[in-house]
């Protein structure tokens, strides 16, 4: 197995994980956990495949990433209640999910010869997207939108990182390993220490 597909398979298994926790959160079935496992981990991938017009989707052309997602739904409802702060796991999660992503994503488009700034918007969509999906459809605050903390600009990082590795001639491991450690870095710094960018305070208007 590459290490492009095994980061594809690692981040459809962590991003279900999470999509399972919210599941859990919101008391849902079984069904639903399932249904909440698929879309976080297959979402954004999804999502960057038909931008990219790859066909067969890949999850379509690999079933067994279906699988995977049913796997982590069956695990997160067989185990949630043993976990004290299932949001804290939420969000230490959906951090290891996002620079995993966010490098499989932009190995996916560098592989497929796309320009950079192609390359660095699909390693976003793809870190990004699935957990929107996610937080939408459970009614939630998006992650990703979460006042200051630095999330989709994490990602934009590690993207952008990656592909200014890939043009100096760095090997595949160092491009997708440079994508993944800034992305990790970077939101783990946001909920770790706070790091964050500049919110907009203009007072609203009276009128």
């Amino acid at each position: 197995m590459s290490l492009l597909a095994l980061l594809d398979y690692a981040s459809v298994f962590i991003f279900a994980l999470t999509g399972a926790l919210v599941a859990s959160r919101a008391q849902l079935d079984l069904v639903g956990f399932a249904f909440l496992a698929a879309l976080t981990g297959i979402g954004g991938g999804t999502l960057r495949d038909v931008l990219l017009d790859r066909n067969p989707i890949f999850w379509i052309e690999h079933p067994t990433y279906l699988a995977i997602t049913s796997l982590a739904a069956a695990l997160i409802f067989l185990t949630a209640h043993l976990v004290e702060s299932r949001y804290r796991l939420l969000i230490w999660l959906d951090a290891l999910a996002l620079g995993v992503a966010v490098a499989a994503g932009l190995g996916v488009a560098i592989a497929l010869a796309h320009p950079p700034i192609i390359s660095v918007l699909m390693g976003i969509v793809t870190g990004c997207m699935g957990g929107l999906m996610r937080d939408v459809v459970c009614n939630e605050v998006p992650l990703v939108l979460k006042q200051g903390e630095l999330y989709v600009s994490a990602a934009f990082a590690g993207a952008a990182s990656g592909v200014i590795t890939a043009s100096l001639g760095v090997q595949s491991m160092g491009v997708l390993g440079a994508a993944m450690g800034v992305t990790l870095i970077l939101r783990a710094g946001s909920l770790a220490f706070g790091w964050c960018l500049p919110i907009y305070k203009h007072e609203p208007p009276k009128n």
